[in-house]
């Protein structure tokens, strides 16, 4: 057996990745009982598949690449998608725009004027999206699959806006926003679909699929709406779990039959922050609706809550479970309250954070929600934006958020420490791989493992504690022992 360990330490926000070979001994030659700091590793228990990582491109990131020369826009491709780079498979689209398109838009301006989809267009999409997923479907290790979600429908089916419910914190605040009209449909803030445009709805999504494969594009799932309770004020639509369900059994589904989607596009609900996938999943998952839907679809937004993913997992046996989307709620290195945030963290903290301490907690932000969602059963994990600018767009409305790739004015980019924390799970755990099981002596570091295709084992270690940990690993009657570093992220690949 051979083991080797990937290690990445954060030196004034910079990621310097280290790699070692382990002496593995067998435990038969330990000079005693070995029972305390051990890890194990039960590679004979698995569990969920785990089929692979990727990132979004929105119109955003289409655009940010378009201001690349050639070269650099295939190097961060290369990086992204490539053998040597992070091996992402899957990536997430818009339908119409959503808060990092440039500026609202929809493939037919007015759907109730031209009810038949004459005007219907992608061209939008032709723009910039499409041509860096062709690029990045050129370079890419693993056969790409496309997400598409939709934001919103054209706003001329839609209701006005309700005074949101949802808790304005989780997305950041909403400061610096214009005023909302109560009184006119808008694809922002909110608003819901008309019960008697849920048929047109369905039509004009298979359109937007179909238009997508016959540019070679691989679309192998939909989400049905992204944060179905979120009336943010960007690009959104509200929708109950009753709704949806009768819009996925009376109008979609029988439209996707109807034009050959239903065996290629799979069907996925929620597509929103973990705290209540089993709730909306039960309102929608029964006897009836089970084989039209491939999967459940969660973000990260609202904290934790990995013990829901695990029952929806337990609840809905079969189903994927997709983590679709996850950013740091503010621009690269930035406070997530801008100059009050560094203001206020003075007090609070006993100092202003720094740019690399921000983007450090960001990375093992990343790295803790991977490993509890491995852990809960995620079959997959698509991160938001492949990249923002340093203001965390730029988007069609105030503020920004993060990426772990920040593109710069000149044309080039920098690589957050997140991207490295990513590269770590999504360069070493193949498609393909099962989760397996083990068992810790301590909960100072966040753990995971999984058993590659070829046999490998790769165990996951994040350390965000200050202090240096040792353990010894015992695996199939051998020991390796770990030193982990403090505030590092660590992969083992031990080879049979």
């Amino acid at each position: 057996m051979k083991a080797k360990q990937f290690t990445t330490f954060s030196v004034n926000g910079k990621a310097i990745p280290a790699a070692y070979d382990i002496p593995v001994t067998l435990e038969a030659d330990e000079p005693k009982h070995l029972e305390s700091g051990v890890i194990n590793v039960y590679p004979q228990i698995e569990y969920q598949t785990i089929n692979g990582f990727g990132g979004a491109i929105t119109e955003t990131v289409g655009y940010l690449l378009s201001k690349m020369d050639k070269e650099t826009r295939r190097r961060f491709l290369e990086e992204h998608f490539g053998p040597d780079g992070q091996r992402y498979k899957f990536t997430r689209m818009h339908i119409d725009s959503c808060d990092y398109s440039l500026e609202e838009y929809a493939a037919v301006k007015d759907p109730v004027a031209d009810p038949e989809f004459e005007t219907f267009t992608i061209d939008r999409d032709q723009m910039y999206m499409l041509p860096v997923l062709k690029e990045a479907m050129e370079v890419a290790a693993e056969p790409i699959s496309v997400l598409l979600s939709p934001w919103s429908p054209p706003k001329q089916w839609k209701t006005p806006p309700a005074r949101p419910k949802n808790d304005a914190s989780v997305y950041g605040g909403f400061m610096g926003m214009e005023p909302v009209d109560y009184d006119t449909p808008s694809r922002c803030n909110g608003g819901s679909l008309k019960p008697e445009y849920y048929t047109p709805w369905a039509k004009y999504l298979c359109k937007y699929i179909q238009a997508y494969l016959g540019e070679g594009v691989p679309v192998t799932m939909l989400s049905l709406q992204n944060e179905s309770i979120a009336a943010t004020n960007w690009d959104s639509c509200v929708w109950t779990a009753a709704e949806q369900k009768t819009f996925l059994k009376d109008h979609l589904y029988p439209a996707f039959q109807k034009c050959g989607l239903a065996d290629k596009v799979g069907i996925y609900i929620w597509d929103h922050n973990k705290e209540r996938i089993v709730e909306f999943a039960g309102e929608i998952l029964d006897g009836e609706t089970s084989d039209m839907i491939e999967g459940i679809a969660f973000h990260w937004y609202s904290g934790d809550h990995f013990e829901a993913v695990a029952m929806a997992g337990e609840l809905f046996p079969g189903k994927t479970l997709m983590s679709s989307e996850c950013c740091a709620l503010h621009p690269p290195g930035q406070s997530p309250l801008g100059a009050m945030g560094a203001i206020l963290g003075s007090f609070l903290d006993g100092g202003m954070k720094s740019p690399q301490t921000i983007e450090y907690d960001d990375a093992t932000a990343y790295a803790h929600d991977i490993i509890g969602g491995l852990n809960a059963g995620m079959n997959q994990w698509i991160d938001w934006n492949l990249c923002v600018d340093k203001d965390g767009g730029p988007r069609h409305v105030a503020r920004g958020f993060g990426a772990p790739v920040c593109a710069n004015d000149d044309g080039t980019y920098r690589k957050t420490i997140t991207f490295d924390y990513i590269g770590h799970f999504s360069r070493h755990i193949l498609p393909g791989a099962k989760r397996v099981g083990f068992s810790r002596c301590n909960d100072k570091v966040d753990m995971t493992a999984a058993k590659n295709p070829d046999g490998t084992i790769v165990l996951e270690l994040l350390n965000r504690t200050g202090k240096d940990l040792s353990y010894a690993v015992r695996m199939d009657g051998q020991i390796v022992r770990l030193n982990i570093a403090g505030k590092t992220m660590n992969t083992v690949v031990i080879e049979a």
